[in-house]
């Protein structure tokens, strides 16, 4: 039986609303890129080889893998050998693993010539990534804003779509992202939860559009929640930013900025900001 080859790649996200409290949440697509290369073998088992990160643990890439063969494969393939490389910060909440995610299961799927559609693509994913406890809610709304690109909003109890609009042309995603990581492990969900009211006026917001002050909103109420400073944050606004907040359960910090206005915000920060284009994805 000969080896089959396929490859995958996804974008990444940043959180406009954060879901843990709610169950609901927002995020939109920026064009930080995950790409994945996976060979199917018929010998079990999952090699996995993430790129600069040797010691990083591999359980979502298998669960990912394992979950397309289980459904798809008809058994012929049990292992494979699979390979990932990423622009996406590790840890920061930038959502590298539902992008990662997203990547492997597309590639998985690639290599068995099967075309699976984009919400088969996310709930494998998403499956994958509960089971390998790398997410709290499930991160249907991450996986949805960066496979689908645009900003998303999803009911992740429900692994739903609620809306998806395009964001605005003339921005530039700018992303300070601090030398320590938090891992899910480390998250106060408690502490977290008991943001809901602010979170449901986030949502709110969200969903009448204004995803910059939601983006904000949320930020600072997560930013509270992990007993992060919000420095960062706040000097993005006095410089000129649209909006800023802290993405996901941090560290990192995503701010949208206006084109003209980039310069000034790396005079702000130095040379230590994430620079990235808005995905959108395709709208008909």
């Amino acid at each position: 039986m000969k080896e089959l080859k396929g490859f995958g790649s996804c974008k990444g996200a940043a959180t406009v609303v954060n879901a843990i409290a709610t169950g609901k949440g927002a995020a939109f697509g920026i064009h930080l890129e995950t790409k994945a290369y996976v060979t199917l073998r018929k010998e079990k088992g999952v090699d996995v080889t993430i790129d600069g990160h040797p010691s990083e643990e591999t359980l979502l890439a298998e669960r990912c893998v394992m979950n397309v063969l289980d459904e798809y494969s008809n058994r012929e393939y049990r292992g494979a050998d699979v390979k990932t490389f990423s622009e996406i910060p590790i840890s920061k909440g930038l959502k590298s693993s539902s992008s990662a995610a997203n990547a492997i299961v597309t590639a998985t799927l690639n290599a068995l010539s099967c075309n699976a559609d984009n919400t088969e693509i996310l709930l494998i994913g998403v499956k994958s990534a509960k089971e390998a406890k790398v997410t709290i809610t499930g991160a249907f709304d991450d996986a949805s804003a960066a496979l689908l690109g645009g900003l998303v909003i999803t009911d992740n109890t429900k692994n739903e779509i609620i809306k998806r609009i395009p964001m605005p042309e003339g921005l530039k995603v700018l992303i300070h992202v601090p030398d320590f990581s938090i891992r899910k492990s480390e998250v106060p969900i408690d502490r977290v939860k008991e943001c809901y009211k602010e979170s449901e006026i986030a949502l709110e917001l969200a969903l009448e559009g204004d995803f910059a002050k939601a983006m904000m909103m949320n930020g600072k109420t997560q930013e509270k929640a992990m007993n992060l400073s919000g420095e960062v944050s706040d000097m993005a606004m006095k410089c000129g930013a649209l909006s800023a907040g802290l993405s996901g359960t941090g560290p990192a910090t995503v701010m949208l900025v206006k084109e003209n206005d980039v310069e000034r915000l790396k005079k702000c920060f130095g040379d230590t900001l994430l620079i990235a284009d808005i995905y959108n994805g395709d709208f008909e």
